[in-house]
């Protein structure tokens, strides 16, 4: 759960959803806070749209309950969408109207002011850059400008936040950038939630990521918190022109690795090794190399990636299967050896 102090606008307690026997969504909890762009990261079928479409009220839980600045979405259902403009990953455009028309229309139905309502259009158009295109039927416009006229309708009444689902998805490469630079704009002034799986996306654009896998929360914090987190130990991927047993009678003699997984290859031996993240046994791997003899024929230092930490939390969850732990000839931890002794 994310909690740093802001005021909470939205507050997740145990949702669920179930169609039938599946759970869409399961006992999830989280808390958004004023302020800042939180990114909704999770693969396709995790149940991110699910989720966006409970906190908005567009689908009921089936337990669990959604608060927007302390209104229950279900129970006080007008007060809390107020407070909430929504993106659906389909926009939900009239074809045949023009793009004054439909924004006009949906001025209405958020309720704004007669005596307000021009002047907000004006200043939403110019601020998602339509402006010119105010007298075009939505039928006629490019892919980016309809997500523009979503985007619109979305921030029409200034709602405190907004909702994004997979706002970029279907786009071109420079209308992607002018969104994603959109969105950071609107994160000056709005709370905003946007979904997605594509990891530079969030990456480049959210203050928190929340990632989801099989409807759970696996994990939620900043980005560079979260690889830091993820980053426990260094690995180290090498080859050398040595047997397996020469290999693994070497590497004992270094106390530094906590673990390693050695595998023959033909004619050569691959060893992956792991250390605490502050320590660096290139030097002394290398006069052990000199001592055996033993030449190293490639050898690759990894740390956890944003796109590392997204596949291991998000990997469906199966036993190790025997091929693997026959491939894998030997596996040492040496934290366990020493408390053995």
């Amino acid at each position: 759960m994310i909690s740093k102090g802001g005021v909470t606008l939205i507050e997740v307690k145990n949702l669920t959803k179930r169609y039938g026997n599946h759970e869409a969504v399961k006992d999830l909890s989280f808390r958004i806070e004023e302020g800042k762009i939180y990114g909704l990261l999770g693969p396709n079928g995790a149940g991110k749209s699910t989720t966006m479409n409970m906190i908005t009220g567009y689908i009921a839980a089936t337990s669990g309950t959604v608060l927007i600045n302390g209104h229950d979405i279900l129970e006080e259902p007008e007060q809390a969408k107020k407070q909430i403009g929504y993106l659906p990953e389909l926009p939900p455009l009239y074809q045949d109207m023009t793009v004054l028309e439909y924004l006009d229309f949906a001025a209405d139905l958020k309720k704004v002011k007669p005596g307000e309502k021009k002047e907000m259009l004006e200043e939403i158009m110019a601020l998602v850059q339509i402006s010119d295109m105010k007298g075009r039927l939505i039928k006629n416009l490019s892919k980016g400008y309809k997500q523009r006229v979503g985007l619109a309708q979305a921030l029409m009444g200034y709602p405190q936040i907004l909702i994004l689902d997979e706002p970029t998805v279907g786009l071109d490469p420079k209308q992607i950038i002018e969104i994603r630079d959109l969105i950071k704009g609107l994160g000056k002034n709005h709370t905003v939630i946007l979904s997605s799986h594509i990891l530079s996306e969030v990456s480049a654009i959210c203050d928190e990521i929340m990632i989801i896998a099989n409807g759970e929360l696996v994990a939620s914090d900043t980005p560079e918190s979260l690889e830091k987190k993820m980053a426990g130990e260094n690995t180290l991927d090498m080859v050398f022109a040595a047997s397996d047993s020469e290999v693994k009678k070497m590497l004992e003699e270094i106390p530094e690795i906590q673990e390693m997984e050695i595998v023959p290859e033909e004619g050569e031996t691959r060893a992956i090794l792991h250390t605490a993240s502050d320590v660096d046994i290139r030097k002394e791997l290398f006069h052990a190399c000199v001592r055996y003899n033993c030449p190293i024929l490639q050898m690759s230092n990894h740390h956890a990636s944003l796109e590392d930490i997204f596949l291991e939390l998000t990997a469906p969850r199966e036993p190790a299967s025997q091929g693997k732990e026959k491939k894998s000839l030997f596996r040492k931890n040496k934290k366990q050896e020493q408390k053995q002794d």
